[in-house]
């Protein structure tokens, strides 16, 4: 069985945790955008909409923090689906992340098999979202055109 790509958008301003974990996702087989901050990561996701499946967001970031930028993608791209990442001291946060619509949330430094796993959960949330959604759209269309 072929596997397809988990599309994903990392941001973290660790530049080398970044880059490393990219390697990895790379990898294992999927593709990876990086962000460094909160700004880059809604203007890739401005640009890329359509081209990312999974954000994985770390919480603690200078300027718009994860929870900040959680909020934008679940208010400008509600079917994106995102892992939050988070330090010990930062689990409140996360959790909060969940409320806000987060996928769910890993500790830092993250467990990759763990990743991975929710990584493939966020993806066919997103994927049924989006079936549901064309099945949806197909119906209306057939009322509106009168077919059966």
């Amino acid at each position: 069985m072929v596997k397809i790509p988990t599309r994903i958008l990392l941001v973290d301003d660790e530049v080398d945790f970044v880059e490393m974990l990219s390697m990895r996702l790379q990898e294992a087989g999927e593709k990876v955008t990086p962000a460094y901050n909160g700004e880059e990561c809604l203007k890739l996701l401005e640009k890329q909409k359509d081209h990312i499946d999974v954000v994985i967001l770390d919480i603690r970031m200078p300027g718009m923090d994860g929870i900040e930028v959680l909020r934008e993608i679940k208010n400008r791209f509600p079917l994106i689906e995102v892992i939050m990442l988070t330090g010990h001291g930062t689990t409140e946060s996360a959790v909060e992340g969940m409320k806000l619509g987060a996928f769910d949330y890993l500790l830092k430094p993250a467990d990759f098999d763990e990743l991975a796993q929710k990584l493939e959960g966020a993806r066919e949330r997103k994927d049924e979202q989006e079936a549901r959604i064309r099945k949806a759209e197909s119906r209306l269309l057939v009322r509106r055109t009168g077919g059966a």
